[in-house]
């Protein structure tokens, strides 16, 4: 029997990343994260083939031409994200269930493909000026790259109503057992 899926997609900034990691570390025994292939460029703390598979604009045009995508996006301009259907089959294959990290469209994208099999929850920041400031402290971002994280991310959160269910991460504590309760039911369907 094929498993399911667990998407968490947000706004770039709203603590998905964190709350997927106490998921996993709390569940690691019935999932395993799904690595996206994207065209950016590496941060210094991020490890090729445990954050990302890092590949060329050229690379993922090719793999698009040959399908080997289940979801695709170009999220900036030049800069695409996406899930391998090989990267599903084989956690499937492994006999667990897929834990994803989306942005905001290809988390629709997927819950469109897989519907009752996937369970989609959207990270919810307090305010767009909370999430401009965790964008700040990050400080990898320039001041035109901040920008359109934030002009975006108040697009992506007009269309949170698309996704199964919804936490707002004010409290970090809270937002991570929410979610975990919220897998935990999920699975145990």
């Amino acid at each position: 029997m094929q498993g399911k899926l667990i998407i968490f997609s947000a706004p770039s900034g709203a603590g998905k990343t964190t709350i997927v990691h106490h998921v996993m570390e709390k569940l690691s025994d019935q999932m395993e994260f799904s690595i996206s292939a994207c065209t950016r460029a590496k941060r210094p703390n991020e490890i090729e083939g445990k954050d990302y598979h890092f590949i060329s604009t050229e690379e993922f045009k090719q793999k698009i031409k040959h399908h080997e995508f289940v979801e695709w996006e170009e999220v900036y301009t030049g800069q695409f994200y996406g899930t391998l259907k090989s990267e599903i089959e084989r956690i499937w294959n492994a006999g667990k269930n897929v834990i994803f990290d989306l942005d905001v469209q290809g988390g629709i994208n997927l819950k469109r493909e897989y519907g009752r099999r996937a369970l989609a929850i959207f990270v919810m920041p307090p305010s767009i000026e909370i999430l401009e400031l965790r964008l700040r402290q990050r400080q990898t971002e320039t001041a035109e790259s901040l920008a359109k994280r934030v002009d975006k991310a108040k697009h992506e959160i007009e269309v949170a109503g698309q996704f199964d269910k919804i936490i707002v991460n004010e409290y970090l504590d809270k937002a991570c057992t929410e979610a975990e309760k919220l897998v935990r039911e999920f699975l145990s369907k």
